[in-house]
């Protein structure tokens, strides 16, 4: 029998409900278990898809062509598992099955209701993910006392009820006021409170905080939460989010969750990731690397959730090749404002432009992709940053004057970028919900190319999401002035990967490769960028040695 266990979180959204959730599957991974985790998400809308960056952090986007809570590539990276769109219930994808039930008379004239009706359907949505499998953890999105996910939270206590394996894991903050230097209980006490009004008891606290939690406040927690103090697990603030499960190893929290349900325990086998989390320790050597985006503002602060899977994905590469990652973050509008701020991108020893949409701060990434190709810093341009590499080189070296993306200017005399053919007729009919070309594609890489070498195949699968695509009517001017489009969809038609001959490190993408990549196994794009990032310092340094003497 499956064992589900559910994950809430209390105090406040942000926490690390997803990487707590993922590092309880990992442990139990570490035992032989299968095991699998889904998220919950509570919004009406269907996924994540038309969701602002700002608004709800990235979409990650799964193999099937599901786009998703950016929690699902935690779930991914920690497990190395490809995960289905099916991984991710939301209020609405629910509330439309129901729905659509009730149009079609299944349920027999009855008054279609909240409870039993719409907790039926998240039942069979949680029993779904779990099938063959030991373990399903499944993270339900928000805090306690949110209504907008009480009927999650309802199934689930009903799946304990109906007679299924079932344990509740509740994540809280233990926040330490600046002001008082001591850590208090009190939002946590509330919180499990609220759990308990709803008929669900925790099994485990497992309590954020700045530091690991003391006794003291362990027995507090344990007592107001009618749980035992061995069961209160302390999360701390990590520099590696990938130690965590090592963190709950130590605390046996693997041991005590089989304890708890009566299950033989089962010797861990962590070794390669002990070996992985202690060599990232010992490192001493760093890479500088510049991401420039376009969706860090919200009000008075800093988003890097936007980006956080190409963040990831820079730490595997740099972690694989034994140096550190110094990670800044740059607003491309900062370019458009002062074009003298471009001479802080000579500071770093490779440069990032991500994925994103619409026209702000456009031209400030074409801005700073001129400036790194013509001083021969390391790109790697991804999604809508090997676009913008397109209109910048057809612009400044190919001389098409007033080249851009139909995206952004759908009257520009060179439209070296264009809608997909398909994308047009649902672009007019304003089908923007889950049209992009989506998920795992094919891409037929040329031998004798970088990508080629990268890769070290003939064909790969990466995952997209777009509607733009190269203008197939200027490939020819572009590789003649020495564009390689070294990777292609298998008919050719749809260029999916593009490399400048003589550059240092020049590659872009119309795929994501920061989806596919993990912490033992980074992607090859990114692990060839950050080899090129350490030679870019190491050319840099011998320079400067040289000017010296």
């Amino acid at each position: 029998m499956v064992v589900y266990i559910f994950v809430t979180g209390g105090v406040l959204s942000g926490l690390g409900k997803g990487v707590a959730t993922a590092s309880i599957a990992k442990m139990l991974q570490f035992r032989g278990f299968k095991v699998t985790a889904a998220k919950v998400d509570p919004y009406i809308n269907f996924d994540a898809g038309t969701l602002r960056p700002t608004e709800h952090g990235e979409v990650w986007v799964t193999e099937d062509g599901g786009e998703i809570d950016q929690d699902l590539g935690h779930y991914e990276r920690f497990l190395d598992l490809n995960l289905s769109k099916s991984h991710n219930i939301t209020t609405g994808q629910v509330f439309y099955e129901v729905i659509m039930k009730e149009r079609s008379g299944e349920y027999l004239g009855q008054t279609v209701q909240p409870i039993p009706h719409v907790t039926d359907e998240i039942k069979r949505r949680y029993r779904c993910v779990a099938d063959n499998m030991d373990f399903a953890l499944i993270e339900i999105g928000g805090t306690v006392g949110d209504y907008e996910n009480v009927l999650f939270l309802e199934a689930a206590r009903q799946m304990k009820f109906d007679g299924e394996k079932v344990l509740f894991v509740h994540v809280s903050y233990v926040p330490v006021p600046p002001h008082l230097g001591e850590a208090k209980t009190k939002p946590t006490q509330h919180s499990v409170a609220r759990l308990r009004e709803l008929g669900i008891l925790p099994d485990f606290v497992v309590c954020r905080s700045e530091e690991p939690l003391d006794e003291v406040r362990k027995k507090k927690i344990a007592l107001f939460s009618n749980v035992k103090e061995e069961y209160v697990i302390s999360d701390p603030n990590l520099e590696n989010i990938y130690e965590l499960p090592l963190v709950f190893e130590k605390q046996k929290l693997g041991d005590k969750i089989l304890k708890k349900l009566h299950m033989s325990s089962r010797t861990p086998k962590f070794e390669k990731w002990r070996e992985f989390i202690e060599k990232v320790k010992k490192l001493n050597d760093s890479v500088k690397i510049a991401i420039v985006g376009k969706y860090f503002d919200t009000g008075r602060f800093k988003l890097p959730d936007s980006y956080i899977s190409v963040i990831e994905a820079v730490k595997h590469a740099c972690w694989y090749s034994s140096v550190k990652p110094d990670i800044k973050f740059i607003d491309a509008k900062t370019f458009e404002k002062n074009i003298a701020n471009l001479f802080t991108l000579k500071k770093f020893n490779g440069v990032i432009v991500p994925g994103g949409f619409g026209s702000f701060g456009v031209e400030g990434k074409i801005t700073a992709i001129k400036y790194v190709r013509e001083n021969n810093i390391p790109y790697l341009g991804l999604c809508f940053g090997m676009q913008l590499a397109i209109v910048e080189f057809a612009r400044n070296v190919c001389g098409l004057k007033g080249a851009h993306t139909t995206e952004v200017d759908p009257d520009t005399p060179h439209p070296v970028v264009d809608l997909l053919p398909w994308q047009k007729k649902l672009i007019e009919k304003h089908k923007y919900g889950a049209t992009m070309r989506l998920g795992g594609q094919r891409v037929k890489i040329k031998p004798n190319t970088l990508a080629y070498k990268l890769y070290g195949k003939t064909e790969v699968v990466e995952r997209f999401r777009h509607r733009y695509e190269i203008n197939p009517e200027y490939v020819d001017v572009l590789e003649k002035n020495g564009i390689v489009f070294s990777g292609t969809t298998p008919d050719g038609k749809i260029m999916q990967i593009a490399e400048l001959s003589g550059h240092i490190f020049m590659v872009s993408s119309q795929f994501h490769p920061e989806f596919t990549s993990r912490p033992l196994r980074p992607n090859p794009l990114f692990k060839g960028f950050v080899e090129a990032c350490i030679s870019n310092k190491l050319n840099a340094s011998q320079w400067q040695k040289a000017k010296k003497l």
